[in-house]
């Protein structure tokens, strides 16, 4: 609460400097005579920065405005001007000498500023394996300074630097003031003071000193002095052997890790542990980096100051770690280091790495050699540079393991120890299992030179106490315990014909026929009395003169009743057939369609259910009905599809005509078409074409039309009236005639009954099909020809120049 009043009060004294003059802020209790209108730039600066460093808003002091006279229309147009200054200020304009952008800064949620630095982090693919690179190739990791944090006491303050000068309580003064380029900063009424140089705790203590020879309630205590820290310098720091060597602009809050992520951390050949931190032309702090990435450390991690240098050296030993530790790589060692820091650089081994012994590679003046570093040298061997370590895994095989499998209950690998003995073994696996086969066990043991060998074991005579059965184990041996279930035939039995779930089942001993009908889920309704089971012929002789494969057995059973009175006893591999009945087929119907007197689906009644018998029943054809219009459209069957596709056309290998009628059948003749000759049948009942009906034909009757469709390619698709006695070529030309693709000698007609015929021809006369109404007329395309090129007709005109010549010569 006292915070927002406070925050009110100073708000509400900045409205009343409006409209007087900078003496008056202090002064000024009435806001009724304030004219926005005349408002300088200067004024409007000043409240925006009075506004931020308190954290308040225009907003949030309209209330008070109002309350003190200030009218509605004046603060509407100061909110308005307020917000067009912070935006035109808000916008990066470019030196009209330099043409360069301003310096963008960057400002912390508490007021705070600083000038922004970026540097594009570029991922360093050639030193990836150096320890530590990682810490600068990543752009999170920056290690810039927080502007949130409270200023540091030891700050020292120079050109640049802006402080935040508060007088609170009895008197309020609050003012943004840079440092000059002299080192100085100017309080008005109070003059100039000389702060560079000083620590921000030392320059506060000064500047309490000065405001209070002017300020008399500050010497008496009646108000308090606040200073702080609002912008901070920028510095120049050098970085000498990194990756991105050069001056660098920084905060003078930064410190040596974050100049060293800008740079992009050492060079290729850069010293990760020995960076020389240059002030006045002195060495001012070595940097070891090992020390923040290993514990943490960040006590090298030291504040930076103007025109510092950075220097990273080459590095003096590097080594290189292989293998199975946690984190490999290339390490930088100093001198007086051991193989142990190493190892604790590599964050130590990892669960699968021999750690008895490591393998190291050395350089001498003139080749390689190899060195073995043993356990107990871990702590002294000193690792020379360029030494490469080679950790191992340990080996892939167990010392003291045992392994039981089989019908025990807990089969696995148990520890071994000396002594153990196939029942010591048995009893850690909790016993053996129901099944288990006591006559036999076998071990499969691994000898000194690798090789195997089975040991058999009496399980019976092991666990009864018997110490010659009962014998001793060793390491990776195998023990399998044997169920009697593993020398038992698999039996099965079969079941086929009128049951719900045919095929072949488990036997079980004691199977009768009444459980395996209930098993396959019951009889179908379809089932006979009649059962035929076929068992298999066991005999340790051959007897030629017995020509029987099989044992047949036939039975009959209540066909509508699963639990037979006698019930048969199966034996295993034995195979039922439940016979259909004789006589048992569910009514099956045909569709009769069109120009009838009551179309629909009917019923064959008997097995020779004729055209004629389904018509008449159908109510006869009424008298728009075309009588040679009548066809039976058939389903084609799948089988048909699967014979012709089995048949050998002895067509080539390229030849797909095959594959083409398989697939029209399948996607596009759904039906075959059975024309009707409906008038020779009402004549004659005995007329072939008074055919027997199938379950799904079709008959239709088509309604009489007296037009003929003409199509293909022709030049109009049409359909042209029927006169009688004109011929096909009649109307060929009623519809323009062929097009230039049209096989006029190859047209065929369709007729209503869906019979078909072509065009004939004989020596040079063409005999063309009859036209009947409702009839369809079908150009077909030409096929294509390829025409033969010159070299071709050179080649023939060539042959019968050869064969003149031969003729020629053969009569003189």
């Amino acid at each position: 609460m006292k915070k927002i009043t406070y925050v009110l009060t100073l708000c509400f004294i900045l409205l009343i400097s409006l409209g007087v003059n900078a003496q008056d802020i202090m002064k000024s209790k009435d806001l009724s005579t304030i004219q926005v209108d005349y408002l300088s730039d200067d004024d409007l600066a000043k409240i925006s920065a009075q506004l931020k460093s308190n954290n308040a808003t225009i907003d949030q002091v309209e209330q008070m405005a109002l309350s003190k006279g200030m009218s509605q229309n004046e603060f509407n147009k100061l909110k308005i001007k307020l917000n067009e200054y912070e935006k035109k200020n808000a916008k990066i304009s470019k030196d009209d000498k330099n043409n360069k952008p301003k310096i963008e800064e960057k400002e912390s949620e508490f007021g705070r500023k600083q000038e922004k630095v970026k540097n594009e982090k570029i991922k360093d693919s050639v030193n990836a394996l150096i320890f530590g690179s990682e810490l600068f190739d990543n752009p999170t990791l920056n290690f810039e300074p927080d502007l949130k944090l409270a200023t540091p006491m030891n700050y020292v303050l120079g050109p640049g630097d802006e402080l935040q000068v508060s007088v609170y309580g009895v008197q309020e003064y609050n003012e943004s003031i840079p440092v000059s380029v002299e080192g100085k900063i100017t309080i008005q009424y109070v003059g100039q003071i000389a702060v560079s140089g000083m620590t921000i705790e030392a320059a506060t203590q000064k500047i309490k000193a000065a405001i209070a020879k002017v300020y008399s309630t500050v010497r008496s205590g009646q108000s308090q002095v606040s200073v702080s820290l609002g912008r901070i310098r920028t510095i120049k720091v050098t970085v000498v052997g990194g990756k991105q060597p050069g001056n660098y602009s920084i905060s003078s809050l930064a410190t040596v890790y974050n100049a060293l992520h800008l740079a992009g951390g050492p060079g290729k050949n850069g010293s990760y542990r020995n960076i020389e931190l240059i002030r006045n032309n002195k060495v001012y702090k070595n940097i070891d980096i090992y020390r923040f990435l290993v514990k943490g450390d960040q006590s090298d991690n030291v504040s930076l100051k103007d025109n510092d240098v950075i220097r990273i050296p080459a590095y003096s030993q590097r080594v290189v770690v292989e293998g199975e530790v946690k984190r490999p790589g290339i390490f930088e060692m100093k001198k007086g280091e051991t193989f142990s820091d190493l190892l604790n650089f590599a964050s130590g081994f990892n669960e699968f790495a021999y750690t008895a012994s490591v393998n190291v590679m050395q350089k001498t003046g003139k080749e390689f050699k190899v060195h073995d570093i043993n356990e107990s040298e871990y702590n002294s061997y000193s690792p020379q540079s360029g030494d490469v370590f080679r950790i191992t895994k340990i080996l892939n095989r167990f010392e003291n393991r045992i392994k039981i499998e089989g019908a025990v209950f807990r089969p696995d690998y148990y520890s071994f120890s000396e002594g153990m003995r196939i029942s010591d073994l048995i009893a850690r696996a909790e016993g053996l299992k129901e099944d288990a086969y006591t006559k036999r066990a076998r071990i499969i043991r691994l000898k000194t030179d690798l090789t195997t060998e089975i040991v058999n074991v009496d399980l019976s005579a092991a666990l009864s106490g018997d110490l010659n059965a009962d014998i001793e184990l060793k390491r990776e041996d195998i023990i399998t315990v044997y169920s009697i279930l593993d020398f038992r035939e698999e039996y099965k039995v079969t079941i086929d014909g009128e049951v719900k779930n045919p095929g072949e089942y488990e036997y079980f001993e004691n199977l009768t026929l009444n459980d395996l009908v209930v098993q396959v889920g019951g009889l179908t309704g379809s089932a006979s009395k009649r059962v035929e089971i076929a068992r298999m012929v066991k005999s340790d002789v051959i007897d030629d003169t017995d020509p029987k494969r099989v044992e047949l057995v036939e039975l009959e059973i209540t066909a509508d009743n699963n639990e037979q009175i006698k019930n048969f006893v199966l034996k295993p591999f034995d195979v039922i057939n439940i016979r259909r009945m004789a006589v048992y087929e569910k009514p099956q119907m045909v569709i009769v369609s069109g120009a009838v007197g009551y179309p629909g689906k009917y019923v064959l009644a008997n097995k020779k259910e004729t055209v004629y018998n389904v018509v008449m029943r159908a109510g006869g054809l009424t008298s728009i009905a075309n009588l040679d219009g009548m066809k039976i459209k058939r389903p084609i069957k799948e089988e048909q599809i699967e014979q012709l596709e089995s048949i050998d056309l002895n067509l080539s290998k390229n030849d797909t005509l095959k594959e083409k009628l398989t697939k029209k059948l399948k996607e596009e003749l759904k039906y075959a078409t059975i024309p009707v000759n409906w008038e020779k049948i009402v004549k004659d009942k005995n007329h072939f074409s008074n055919v027997t009906l199938f379950p799904g034909d079709e008959i239709e009757v088509a309604v009489y039309n007296e037009g003929v469709k003409v199509t293909g390619n022709v030049l109009l698709t049409s359909e042209i009236p029927y006169r009688s006695g004109k011929s096909f070529k009649y109307y060929l030309n009623a519809v323009g005639g062929v097009d230039n693709k049209g096989w006029k000698k190859k047209a065929y007609i369709i007729y209503p009954n869906g019979k078909a015929a072509v065009t004939g021809s004989f020596l040079f006369f063409r005999s063309y099909p009859k036209v009947e109404p409702d009839s369809q007329i079908v150009v077909p395309e030409k096929p294509e020809t390829k025409k033969m090129s010159a070299g071709e007709w050179v080649g023939i005109g060539s042959v019968i120049s050869s064969l003149a010549l031969l003729i020629v010569t053969a009569f003189k």
